[in-house]
């Protein structure tokens, strides 16, 4: 423990006190707390997120590694972490017919574990994050391919009708937990419990109708995993530009645009002010406001028009609890503040929503959401989720993707607190 308080005061500048508490805190639980050695068919350096989840996510893990690249020598430590993903891409096209080819599984749990669905596709935005930070080429050259063939496998698999936008879905309930049917499990590919998939629906694919084919393709388009996606092809993008190969920054470019147009002409809704899932099959909007309605922001989806409908929806009764933002609109019935992405409050989300609306130039609304996120924090301790209302902390204490409060603070997307890199 001394240890890393050293080193977190050797990483950084700070004002506050509380800041360097709350970062030690952060840095010594959440992040370095995390890192696990080779065990079963993880078989390289490997990050769970905390609590009882004993495995490596997607989602979880790119929060971790983009503040681990901050800690000099960790190179290696993060490319075995991307590298247990493209072992698993590998084992799993050994076992998979062509359609399945080139998934990475939500979870890869030792010894031999793994999920049948995927992921907020965020990966592209991880790698890119840690090289911004530790410029590790070897990592991003490692890396390149077999990125490129998971997001053609989103694509494929998860656009189904080829429309540019995404759902979820999954290849069915291997793990066998008899609390979970096939419906849950792809909804576990986003945010596990949002309204707007209380109506999903698996069909077998449209158009391949071989006789091994399942129901395994949600019949719902979601703007959350949707924004993730496109703006995962942005950082690909940006990655191959870097390794020389404008090939494929052109190819990955050609459908983040692709995308941002279908959601710009399918998903946005003015009367609300935000994007909402649609009906796969015929594009009917489905008329309920969730976190992922507000994740574009983030990915640079909407027009500078639509960013300001956005700002206006945030500042109305709907989004406005006492610690925002709330994961489903709080007018909903079926809002509850502690309920679990149905009302709660999550510090990932929260920063991503900040990060967007300070990109479009709201940099006040930004503060508002990161200054009471991280005071609360300080309030009430380092937790996976928080009840919208009274602030108290929810779920699993010190979840590794929960230190992007420090990320809040690096980025100056807070007033109140402040957080730098020293240079010196």
């Amino acid at each position: 423990m001394n240890q890393v308080k050293a080193d977190v005061r050797a990483l950084f500048q700070w004002e506050d006190p509380a800041v360097l508490r709350l970062t030690e805190e952060i840095f010594a639980k959440c992040i370095l707390g995390k890192i696990f050695p080779p065990e079963g068919d993880l078989k390289q350096n490997w990050i769970a997120p905390g609590g009882c989840y004993r495995g490596q996510w997607i989602w979880d893990t790119m929060f971790v590694v983009d503040l681990l690249s901050i800690v000099p020598d960790t190179e290696e430590t993060i490319r075995d972490v991307f590298q247990n993903y493209w072992d698993f891409q590998a084992r799993w096209n050994r076992d998979m017919p062509d359609y399945a080819h080139d998934m990475v599984a939500c979870a890869i749990l030792p010894p031999t574990g793994y999920t049948q669905y995927t992921q907020i596709p965020t990966m592209a935005w991880g790698l890119e994050r840690v090289y911004r930070r530790n410029g590790d080429k070897q990592l991003v050259a490692q890396s390149l391919a077999p990125l490129e063939k998971y997001h053609d496998w989103y694509w494929r698999e998860r656009d189904v009708t080829n429309v540019n936008l995404v759902g979820v879905g999954t290849y069915g309930n291997n793990l066998g937990n008899p609390d979970w049917d096939d419906v849950q499990c792809a909804r576990f590919e986003t945010f596990d419990f949002e309204c707007n998939l209380d109506d999903l629906k698996l069909t077998k694919h449209p158009t391949r109708l071989g006789e091994h084919e399942g129901p395994w393709y949600g019949d719902i388009c979601l703007p959350g995993i949707s924004s993730y996606l496109i703006l995962a092809e942005k950082c690909l993008a940006r990655l191959a530009e870097i390794m020389g190969d404008n090939e494929m920054a052109r190819r990955r470019r050609a459908r983040a645009d692709k995308g941002t147009e279908a959601m710009r002409t399918h998903m946005w809704d003015e009367g609300t002010g935000l994007f909402l899932a649609v009906k796969r099959d015929t594009l009917e909007k489905i008329p309920v406001a969730t976190i992922g309605s507000w994740i574009p922001l983030h990915a640079g989806i909407p027009t500078k028009k639509q960013a300001e409908r956005m700002a206006e929806a945030l500042q109305s009764e709907n989004w406005q609890t006492p610690l925002p933002l709330p994961t489903v609109d709080r007018q909903d019935p079926r809002y509850r503040s502690n309920g679990f992405w149905r009302g709660d409050v999550w510090p990932p989300t929260n920063y991503q929503v900040a990060d967007g609306l300070a990109a479009y130039g709201y940099k006040e609304l930004a503060a508002v959401i990161a200054d009471k996120t991280i005071a609360n924090a300080l309030m009430n301790g380092i937790n996976e989720r928080y009840d919208s209302i009274s602030g108290k902390g929810l779920g699993v204490d010190f979840l590794g993707m929960s230190g992007v409060m420090v990320t809040m603070m690096l980025e100056g997307l807070s007033k109140a607190y402040r957080l730098r890199i020293r240079t010196d």
